[in-house]
């Protein structure tokens, strides 16, 4: 069965990195891209009539630019605009089109987490059917090095899989923030110290051993390394994030449909790398 890809358009400057990161993958994996742009629906008939041929003759001219820049062939692409609202339009259609991945533009209002909640790149998170792909980086940066915060979550199943199938040859870092009991009052007891040690280690072996379950599943095995860091799961991730920020943070998201997790919420208002989200239902 063919892929497809649902890239969805607002027409504007900042959206062109995530337009080209579509376009591309849409070539390298042989899918059909499909382009949208949703119409406020309360514009007067004549206007969204007129305004229709005009946003597709744009979405069009911006795809040959972008080809042009990237020297990238032509990919099998349709594109439509239909009227509503941005958010719930793209999620019915990932549905009607069975996307196999959604792909954004990133949140503009960087550094303000409080202000994430509301955007259409936000709600069409929560309720994906698939993979959404928050893009603030050029199309040209290779995607070799993916960070994937695991845990012994089914979301972080999900997720690890997902990345395993959807990028075979890239090299995996599998990040896993602990926190042992009593470390801040017993710390420096040299018997707590040798059984947080074996705790560490027990952890290692269990997600080594869960890592390679997922991986015999799979032709193509990519380059595996597992880092186990200490501390509070955020504060890991937005440390490893700014000390070596990867070229793609895969993220499991098990939050509630109505609201992000705090982790999401910070990561969507400082994207140090394009972000994929996956949800597992």
């Amino acid at each position: 069965m063919s892929q497809t890809l649902l890239f969805a358009s607002d027409l504007s400057a900042e959206n062109r990195a995530a337009f080209a990161r579509a376009i591309r993958l849409a070539v390298e994996t042989g899918a059909r891209l499909d382009v949208i742009h949703v119409l406020d629906p309360y514009l007067p008939r004549r206007v969204l009539h007129d305004l229709e041929a005009a946003v597709v003759e744009d979405i069009r001219a911006t795809l040959v630019d972008i080809r042009e820049d990237y020297a990238l062939p032509e990919p099998q692409c349709l594109i439509q605009t239909m009227a509503g609202a941005p958010y719930a339009e793209i999620i019915r259609e990932a549905h009607e089109r069975e996307a196999d991945m959604i792909i954004l533009g990133a949140h503009r209002k960087r550094g303000q987490p409080d202000l994430v909640t509301g955007t259409t790149l936000a709600r069409v998170l929560r309720s994906a059917p698939c993979p959404v792909l928050s893009v603030s980086h050029l199309a040209t940066q290779e995607w070799q090095d993916i960070l994937v915060p695991v845990d012994f979550s089914l979301t972080s199943r999900h997720t690890l899989r997902e990345t395993l199938k959807r990028f075979p040859g890239a090299r995996l870092t599998l990040l896993h923030a602990w926190d042992i009991p009593g470390e801040r009052e017993l710390g420096s007891d040299s018997d707590y110290a040798r059984w947080r040690d074996r705790e560490v280690e027990r952890l290692r072996t269990q997600l080594e051993r869960e890592t390679e379950q997922l991986m015999s599943e799979l032709d193509d095995v990519p380059e595996l390394e597992l880092v186990l860091e200490q501390g509070e799961p955020l504060e890991v991730l937005l440390t490893r994030l700014r000390r070596q920020p990867p070229d793609l943070l895969a993220l499991g998201s098990r939050g509630q449909l109505g609201r992000h997790s705090q982790i999401t919420e910070r990561l969507l208002s400082e994207p140090h790398c394009d972000i994929m989200l996956c949800r597992a239902w």
